[in-house]
Parts: C-alpha cells; sequence; structure tokens
C-alpha cells in the first residue's frame, strides 16, 4: 500500500497564534516539533496498516518545517514548493492508495481556531466553490479525486473535523483542539499523537475507496480577496472577471483550471 500525506501546521495539538508557525518568531521550533511528532504518528499509524511506501509533502508556509530524520523510515520527505497547480498534495498521481492530511484547518470565515484560513491568511478572506465557502481540506481533496486516491484520514481542529463528516462521513478524522476567537482548548500533545496513530491505522484497514469526494460536474469560482486593488488586477487572469470590488470569478467544467487559477489568483 502507497501512502500520500499532506503536512500542515495549525491544526497541530496546542498551536494558538500566527507567530508560532513563523520560522521567525522564537516559538517556532516548539511547534516544528509538534508538526513532525503528529506526521510521524500518523506515518506510524500507516505502517501499522500496511503501507510499505509512504510520502509526505511539507505544506506549511515556506515547507520547510519537518524534521526529516525525526520521521520512521520509510518516509520519503517532499519539501518546498514546485508551483504546480496540486499546491498541497504536489506529486500525488495514480499510484498511491490513500491520502492522509495532518494538522489542517478550518476554513476562512469559519470560528472554531484563531488561525483559520484558506490558502493565504494575509490576503484571502473567503474561497467559495459553488455557492459554498471551502477549505483546504476540500480544495486539495477534490484535487485528490482528480487522480482517483481518497482522503481515508483528517486531522485538524474539530471545526474542520465538522466539515470533513458533512462532505464525506467515510473518511476518518481526529480532532486535536477547538475553541473559539483567540483562545484554543487543546488535547495533550501525547494523547493527539496517540490518537492521530490509531485513527490511521483504522482509516487504512477500513473501506479506504468510500472515502473519495466526488467532483461537481461544474465548478463557479469565487475568490473574495482583502485588497480591491489586488482583486482588480488578479480579475485580468484569462476566463476571470471582477465579481465586486473584493471578488473575481471563474467559471469551468474543468477543476485542474480551478487548481491552476488558485495559484495565480491567491
Amino acid at each position: 500500500m502507497r501512502v500520500y500525506l499532506s503536512a500542515d501546521i495549525e491544526g497541530m495539538a496546542g498551536i494558538t497564534a500566527w507567530e508560532e508557525g513563523r520560522k521567525s518568531h522564537p516559538d517556532y521550533g516548539e511547534f516544528r516539533r509538534r508538526m513532525t511528532a503528529e506526521v510521524a504518528a500518523a506515518c506510524e499509524g500507516a505502517s501499522a496498516a500496511g503501507a510499505t511506501a509512504i510520502t509526505v509533502k511539507d505544506a506549511h508556509g515556506t515547507a520547510r518545517n519537518l524534521l526529516a530524520e525525526e520521521l520512521p523510515r520509510p518516509t520519503r520527505l517532499i519539501r518546498g514548493w514546485s508551483g504546480h497547480p496540486f499546491g498541497m498534495v504536489q506529486e500525488l498521481d495514480e499510484s498511491y492508495d490513500a491520502c492522509l492530511f495532518v494538522g489542517y484547518h478550518a476554513r476562512a470565515g469559519a470560528g472554531g481556531n484563531p488561525l483559520a484560513h484558506t490558502m493565504s491568511s494575509m490576503k484571502v478572506a473567503e474561497v467559495r466553490i459553488n455557492d459554498e465557502p471551502v477549505s483546504e481540506y476540500r480544495i486539495h481533496a477534490w484535487a485528490a479525486e482528480l487522480v482517483g486516491v481518497p482522503v481515508a484520514f483528517v486531522s485538524g481542529d474539530r471545526t474542520l473535523c465538522e466539515e470533513v463528516a458533512r462532505v464525506q462521513p467515510a473518511t476518518r478524522t481526529f480532532a486535536t483542539k477547538w475553541g473559539e476567537g483567540a483562545s484554543q482548548h487543546s488535547l495533550h500533545p501525547v494523547e493527539a499523537r496517540e490518537g492521530i496513530r490509531t485513527t490511521v491505522t483504522e482509516a487504512l484497514t477500513g473501506d479506504v475507496a468510500a472515502a473519495r469526494l466526488p467532483l461537481p460536474n461544474r465548478f463557479v469560482l469565487e475568490v473574495d480577496l482583502k485588497s480591491h486593488a489586488a482583486a482588480y488586477h488578479k480579475s485580468f487572469y484569462p476566463g476571470a472577471k471582477q465579481a465586486g470590488p473584493h471578488s473575481v470569478r471563474l467559471e469551468t467544467d474543468d477543476y485542474f483550471e480551478v487548481l491552476r487559477a488558485l495559484l495565480f489568483l491567491i
């Protein structure tokens, strides 16, 4: 069994402030280690379920966060960004049997996590597809569907886990934290790792194929940018148009075009 794992940081246990996920801040080291430990736990859970190959995509910020020597073998780590439209699932293809998303978080405009955002906390107010606000989970689970790979497991804040349960109940989830405003209630890091490890094993020994997230037949992408000047500028992307002072809209029946647009619009 070949497994692909995409890792973010804002859904990890304990992280509460933007500074804690930024390389320039003195608190970053602690949460970098926690991110690595949760990813390692997921890899251990995958190995226990029979995974013989595990590819990990570091998908936070610079994509240079995970401590490679602390990940179990046979993990292979992808660092940095290639610029491919698959983004947080870069290099995912049909050869994989399942995807795992670790450390993911609530979407822009949602509560439950002080670090809720979609793609960019600095640039984006909300991303909608077919009139529904979407998270990075949804965007990249549909990317996985393009190559026929189910997202079997997601960990992160409770708000995100509730979204996953609503759109694809067959995907197993594990909530590491919950809260409101700038406050966060978190599991103990060891408890979070144990829960991730166990739930990943359960997810990969269950009906993995049932966790595929079907693609709509047509897509209306709307990106609300925080800057009206940016919205005007980005509206010149081929096929896009300005739908309001802060909003850019694109209609297509090709989801890869949605991913490509997001790469340039954000």
